[in-house]
């Protein structure tokens, strides 16, 4: 009985894979066919638009607060005592923190230069109307100074209460990490708080996962209703500009960077190591949450990969956790490209807001399918901010409607770079301290 567990898990899996691109094509065919051909106008506030809206896109707003602070606690409090990590727990964050730093980075990079969501005045005027575009043009007004002082201030929060009702994601993911590392140091003092928030966001992951199977009937909503206001020819081309992005900014640091960091710290032959380990990449691509991979990322590092049991053992559960290689590269392309859909041209100092959010925001990324949609909702919700006063205005949450259909294939590929990112930290540290 208890065999058959994974086996029903991947089924439900596929099924749901399943489901979201019928909800993809269905939508994009009743769109094409029912409404943009047929000559009926669609609005901003048409009922497609807000049963998308209704059924997915407010029911992942909704739990965006409570799943990063729980989900940063949860994650950064299994460290133990800091105090106590020395050389193996400092390399590690570090490590963490750098190469999500540096996915982040490449995707924004590649997005900008790419552009694959820059469309003609033509669609834009169609797909979010006359006034927007023009105040688009226009473009930020933020020097890049202003924008340093308005990052460090969110940074650190006056009232972490109201940052959470005025959803100022930056402060919420500070105080998150900062008070996992209190609740990690203070041992069994502690360990009540820190079973609440194991607790709360074991939880929070179950009503993830309700919500998540509500995609399918999300996705042809937004889906059919995007494509009836522009029509299937104008928006499959940046989004297949987009998914191409993705998976070459995935590509570059799944086989180029993490190999070099990894060759550069080891002075081993990082692609051995990578087919050591392709069990575990494949049940990545698999499953889709590297949480659900974990198991099977242990055993194969240890039995064929050649990491010593203390990196596997705390390399790993925690990297399944707060480092997200692949997930933080593909919210900052996802949002990026958003924006330049909608038109709204980010300067340096917004996309700095960007690569900042999107490692942090990656470090509440729950391991499990499609987590980075949730998350992303943060990202968006600080460029917003930056944006408030300027001519380009803030950016719909409704426009992830947009990605959805797409995102299931690309979370394949995210999720193997997550588990390809932590295999790699157990391998440097395994160098760096080896079991006794």
């Amino acid at each position: 009985m208890l065999g058959s567990l994974p086996n029903m898990k991947k089924r439900r899996t596929n099924l749901l894979t399943f489901l979201i691109l019928l909800g993809l094509v269905l939508g994009a065919l009743y769109g094409e066919f029912g409404l943009y051909q047929a000559g009926i106008s669609i609005d901003g506030d048409h009922w497609l638009r807000a049963a998308g809206d209704l059924l997915l896109i407010r029911p992942l707003k909704l739990l965006v607060v409570p799943l990063i602070f729980f989900s940063v606690i949860s994650g950064i409090s299994r460290i133990g005592d800091p105090s106590k990590l020395g050389k193996v727990g400092g390399a590690t964050l570090v490590y963490y923190l750098a190469t999500m730093f540096m996915a982040v980075s490449l995707g924004a990079f590649l997005v900008t230069w790419i552009s694959p969501g820059v469309l003609p005045a033509i669609v834009q005027e169609k797909l979010i109307g006359t006034a927007h575009v023009i105040g688009a043009t226009q473009g930020a007004t933020n020097e890049l100074g202003s924008a340093w002082m308005n990052i460090l201030y969110q940074l650190i929060p006056v009232n972490i209460l109201d940052d959470m009702v005025k959803v100022q994601p930056l402060g919420i993911i500070v105080f998150a990490i900062a008070f996992g590392l209190a609740l990690a140091a203070g041992g069994d003092k502690t360990k009540a708080a820190r079973d609440i928030c194991n607790a709360c966001f074991e939880g929070l992951m179950i009503l993830v996962r309700w919500i998540i199977w509500l995609t399918p009937i999300g996705v042809f909503f937004l889906v059919a209703w995007t494509v009836g206001k522009i029509g299937f020819e104008s928006i499959v081309g940046p989004l297949g500009w987009y998914m191409t992005t993705v998976l070459v900014g995935l590509a570059i640091h799944g086989f180029l960077i993490l190999p070099l960091v990894l060759f550069l710290f080891s002075w081993k032959n990082p692609f051995r190591f990578m087919w050591q380990m392709k069990r575990a990449l494949m049940t990545a691509i698999g499953t889709d949450s590297s949480s659900a991979t974990l198991p099977v990322t242990i055993d194969t590092a240890e039995s064929e990969g050649g990491c010593s049991k203390r990196a596997a053992n705390f390399v790993l559960p925690l990297g399944s956790t707060i480092n997200m290689d692949g997930t933080a590269l593909y919210e900052a392309v996802a949002v990026v490209f958003l924006f330049q859909l909608y038109g709204i041209e980010l300067e340096f100092g917004q996309l700095i807001i960007v690569v900042i959010t999107a490692t942090l925001a990656a470090i509440g990324a729950a391991g499990i399918p499609s987590a980075g949609l949730v998350t992303m909702v943060i990202v968006i919700s600080a460029v917003n901010m930056n944006l408030s006063g300027s001519a380009s205005g803030p950016l719909p949450i409704a426009a992830i409607g947009i990605i959805l259909g797409v995102d299931r294939i690309l979370d394949m590929c995210r999720t193997a770079v997550n588990v390809w990112g932590d295999a790699v930290g157990a391998k440097i540290i395994t160098k760096l301290a080896p079991d006794d």
